[in-house]
């Protein structure tokens, strides 16, 4: 039986490393109706600018994100959270782990595409502090669905002023 309460996991996030890969896309397949294949996640994580991490609870695979690194942005391109454990803070600990690449002087913001059936997605990101800037007419290549591309915008706080290095460089 499901409990609403459902206690939070602490996860280890880490680089994601190739015999992560079964789990990977378990969670990927269990998550989305058309899931990226094995061949999708080699050819982008080949890119110099792409990343992989997951997230890791008692030794499996829980989580993971694939993004890329642009001059001024993050661009996230694939984010799931296995169904056992979501709403747990999983997703939570991995969208901080990107946060935290965030500077008011590089890299500050964070965007990602969701699709618009895709309504938990939808109301996470949102919560988290996303904002829908636009709808992607037609955008994805195997349904003729819409998306809306979502933003995140670092913002410098009080917080920041003193945990943030770019910050202190450049007030010092």
């Amino acid at each position: 039986m499901k409990s609403d309460t459902q206690e939070l996991l602490r996860v280890h996030i880490r680089w994601m490393i190739r015999r992560d890969m079964h789990e990977v896309l378990d969670i990927e397949s269990d998550s989305f109706e058309f899931p990226w294949s094995e061949e999708d996640f080699i050819n982008c994580l080949r890119q110099r600018n792409c990343i992989g991490m997951v997230a890791d609870y008692a030794d499996r695979v829980v989580g993971f994100m694939i993004y890329e690194l642009h001059k001024t942005r993050l661009h996230v391109l694939n984010f799931a959270v296995a169904p056992d454990v979501r709403r747990r803070g999983v997703g939570t600990q991995m969208l901080a782990k990107l946060r935290g690449k965030l500077s008011d002087q590089r890299r500050n913001r964070i965007l990602l595409e969701v699709r618009e059936t895709n309504l938990a997605a939808q109301l996470f990101f949102r919560e988290a502090d996303f904002k829908a800037v636009s709808v992607l007419r037609g955008y994805y290549a195997d349904s003729p669905e819409d998306a809306y591309l979502m933003q995140f915008r670092h913002r410098i706080t009080p917080e920041t002023m003193v945990t943030d290095p770019a910050f202190l460089r450049r007030a010092g």
